[in-house]
């Protein structure tokens, strides 16, 4: 059986189409049918099946692709057992959100310049579903993605999550209309009347507030998104809505932010990586130094990983 068969499998199941695996894998959309065809025939079972104009995999197709996911992951583990001891070197590819990169990655670059001259980050600006996205096109080799404990992502079994900080979020008001004190869900409350600013690249804050206005017995009225937290601020401050702030953002004089506990809304990030990935000396020396970091109280951030981000979050 060849790795390569089980390759084309895999991004069968990822992309849906022949023509799409196709694509991203250099080949023509023939090459792949016939891969497909005679994987089928060595493991002796149908592994796909007409649906519409396009083909779907088979349940024997999907068992063997999820089998697929840890063979090629041990693979290329394999590889990287070669030489269990190398130095890190090469380019690590990275994707991810701004916080993570402004605070907790780009120091690493200096740090990498006297420890590991070897080393070399390639860093791209994404929130998470496109970093993860990257990631699973092999496009990038590590993600820094984030969620909220209100709502938790959800990963692929070909991929690990290691979690990093942890920073606690609040509701940013207008100062004028700022009154502390209650629950979430009672401060939810008092704001059931007024727009609603979230996230215009990610929907993660868009389900913590619909989740917790829902509590308070309201469906919240999103009105504006934005993706840069001083124009959130700037949002608020005009009048135009209400909207989740990270608590160790400094705040302009007309913003308010109002603690949010019982329950706390807490923003949690993570390193992901591919399972085949995790020995690469260059990978496993970033997220170790990255998790370090994490807990450091001498990183530019407050105690707890909590930062001072321009952009969301």
């Amino acid at each position: 059986m060849e790795t390569r068969r089980l390759q084309l499998l895999v991004e069968l199941s990822r992309l849906g189409s022949m023509r799409a695996v196709a694509e991203a894998t250099g080949t023509t959309t023939s090459t792949v049918s016939q891969q497909i065809a005679v994987l089928a025939r060595e493991m002796g079972a149908a592994l796909i099946e007409p649906h519409g104009r396009r083909v779907r995999l088979t349940p024997a197709g999907r068992r063997l692709a999820e089998h697929a996911v840890t063979i090629l992951g041990a693979v290329e583990a394999a590889h990287l057992d070669l030489a269990p001891d190398a130095e890190p070197n090469g380019t690590l590819r990275t994707a991810g959100f701004a916080t993570a990169i402004r605070a907790h990655l780009l120091p690493l670059v200096t740090e990498l310049a006297t420890s590991h001259p070897g080393v070399h980050l390639l860093i791209r600006e994404h929130e998470p579903a496109e970093a993860l996205e990257l990631l699973a096109a092999d496009e990038t080799d590590l993600a820094l993605t984030y969620d909220y404990n209100l709502a938790p992502a959800s990963f692929e079994p070909a991929v690990r999550a290691t979690a990093l900080w942890t920073a606690p979020w609040g509701l940013g008001v207008p100062a004028r209309d700022a009154a502390d004190g209650g629950t979430t869900v009672e401060v939810f409350a008092r704001f059931a009347t007024h727009d609603w600013i979230v996230n215009s690249r990610n929907t993660a804050d868009e389900t913590v507030i619909r989740t917790l206005a829902s509590t308070a017995g309201f469906t919240p009225r999103i009105t504006h998104r934005a993706d840069n937290l001083d124009l959130v601020q700037g949002m608020i401050t005009a009048g135009l809505g209400v909207g989740l702030l990270p608590t160790a953002l400094g705040t302009v004089p007309d913003v308010r932010l109002i603690p949010l506990t019982a329950p706390d809304v807490v923003l949690r990030a993570y390193a992901v990586a591919r399972h085949g990935r995790l020995n690469w000396p260059p990978l496993a020396l970033i997220t170790d130094l990255l998790t370090e970091r994490s807990t450091r109280p001498d990183t530019g951030a407050p105690p707890g990983g909590r930062v001072k981000p321009a952009d969301r979050p």
